[in-house]
């Protein structure tokens, strides 16, 4: 039997599923690393890419032999990264600059130009604002540039050769007209005009990725490709790949929120959520963003640079304590411990507050950030109160956003679909979600398989096409006909307790606000 292979790179975790042609997961493998803050920028080393793309796909051929006593054999493969950012080659694909990732909050001044431009909200994580900021500030490499892309749509150039990437990753780098699903070309001709006006020797269709569809053919496994993934040779060349994703459209293929009306949350090191959309938004809006489904659908995204990353701290921290109490905890069961103790504080916190940031935070203003706790004198200050203080800090942006997506638009999901890492404990984060969304919040049986699995559906999808159906049809009725589903629907005490909650937390931004100009 032949397996579909999807790799993810996530932002602290590379990893690798094998699926069969029903979804059923057969292996998998990971490597975990860890980004850098390096002369001010958020990156990660190339160098560190192949290190755990390699060990991941050693480690899922090792798993998938020792169950099936049999070598890995694949029908089609699958990329999946972390989306926006800026990744630079020149004519000879050396790197022109250090990967600058999505987490980079360095250009505001390109993103509101661009915005005003093209009358349509480009956040300062999109390739488009990273490539003018670039130009604009007169770096050294800017007139060498003969490639920009994505983290995927790097690997999957490595692997197969194509400058291909997928309509959802793109729409990350540049506008996307859902019409053509291509870049939209009125948009294109403004920035070409901008770039002429510092005389480069490119215009962008030229170095940006061509846009492709899910089912589309974007290359096969080249023999160099081939010994990137597996130096041992035993991997063959001459396997078809999938149009590369990232990280928002796998998490939408692995929830099954790809038609109109569905709407998923992933919470992991940053939160968003997606709504897919019958039609663009009316106008608009800074807090909000257009992007698209992996089939091209209009999309609208609430994206938040932080989430679970000071909770984690937090966490390592009381396990060190532990340790040195001689009792060294496991990991699984003091996450467990810590986040069902929010489950029995008081509904607001007790009058603790949290900010969450530890990178900026564009919907609220930041181009900076400073973690942040904060109590009053007579609050109920308890671990319960504290772990509470600290999932909630994950949502209060994020709620921000719906509010206008809800409010000023109308439009709001009747459920929301959770994955990532705020949802491994079963309850915790599902039942808080719903309290701050003021929306049933539903995780599939499928949820912690994650994005690797997303990008090996869309590997199946891609060698499912000589059945001539939609990626919607696709997923329905063969992927998850029969997926069990747990709903957990709203509190009213979460509800009251999560909006007392976010007025103290917009009243903190204004210290949040200070710390970051004094610390």
């Amino acid at each position: 039997m032949k397996a579909y292979l999807g790799i993810e790179l996530g932002s602290t975790r590379i990893k690798a599923v094998a699926i069969d042609s029903k979804g059923k997961s057969l292996a998998s493998g990971g490597y975990d690393w860890e980004n850098r803050f390096e002369n001010g920028i958020w990156t990660y080393h190339l160098d560190d890419v192949w290190t755990g793309l390699r060990e991941s796909y050693r480690e899922l051929a090792d798993d998938y032999s020792k169950k099936t006593g049999e070598t890995l054999e694949l029908a089609a493969i699958g990329v999946s990264a972390m989306m926006h950012g800026y990744l630079a080659l020149d004519k000879d694909d050396n790197q022109l600059a250090e990967f600058r990732t999505w987490r980079n909050t360095m250009t505001g001044e390109s993103a509101k130009l661009l915005t005003q431009t093209f009358g349509f909200n480009i956040p300062l994580r999109w390739s488009c604002a990273h490539l003018h900021h670039t130009v604009k500030n007169k770096e050294t490499h800017v007139n060498e540039i003969n490639y920009l892309s994505t983290l995927a749509a790097y690997v999957h150039y490595k692997l197969t050769g194509e400058k291909v990437l997928g309509v959802g990753d793109a729409s990350g780098m540049f506008p996307i007209d859902s019409n053509t699903n291509d870049y939209d070309e009125n948009m294109v001709k403004k920035f070409d005009a901008l770039m002429a006006e510092f005389k480069m020797p490119w215009k962008l269709r030229e170095v940006f990725p061509k846009v492709l569809v899910a089912g589309d053919d974007a290359g096969s496994l080249t023999e160099e490709g081939a010994k990137l993934l597996d130096p041992t040779g035993t991997l063959k060349a001459g396997i078809p790949l999938c149009p590369p994703e990232g990280d928002v459209g796998t998490g939408m293929i692995a929830t099954n929120t790809v038609t109109p009306g569905t709407g998923n949350v992933s919470a992991g090191t940053s939160i968003f959520a997606m709504l897919v959309m019958e039609k663009a938004l009316s106008k608009l809006y800074p807090e909000l963003e257009m992007v698209t489904s992996p089939s091209g659908k209009p999309t609208a995204m609430v994206h938040c640079n932080n989430c679970t990353s000071d909770i984690d701290a937090w966490v390592a921290m009381f396990g060190d304590m532990m340790t040195k109490m001689g009792s060294p905890p496991d990991k699984t069961e003091l996450y467990r411990t810590l986040y069902n103790a929010a489950l029995n504080g008081d509904p607001d916190c007790g009058g603790l507050v949290s900010v969450n940031y530890l990178s900026g935070e564009h919907n609220t203003g930041f181009s900076e950030g400073r973690p942040l706790f904060a109590r009053t004198p007579d609050s109920n200050f308890t671990v319960e109160n504290f772990m509470r203080s600290l999932l909630f800090s994950c949502m209060a942006t994020l709620r921000i956003g719906m509010d206008i997506l809800t409010n000023e638009e109308g439009v709001k999901a009747s459920k929301w679909l959770g994955h990532g890492g705020l949802f491994k404990t079963p309850t915790v984060g599902q039942k808080l979600m719903a309290g701050a969304l003021e929306t049933p919040v539903a995780v599939m049986e499928s949820a912690s398989e994650g994005g690797a699995w997303g990008i090996a559906l869309l590997a199946a999808f891609l060698g499912s096409k000589e059945n001539t159906e939609t990626l919607e049809a696709f997923l329905e009725n063969k992927i998850f006909a029969n997926s069990a589903v747990s709903t957990i629907t709203p509190d009213p005490k979460d509800i009251e307790g999560f909006n007392k909650y976010l007025k103290t937390y917009k009243s903190a931004l204004k210290v949040e606000k200070t710390a970051v100009e004094n610390l």
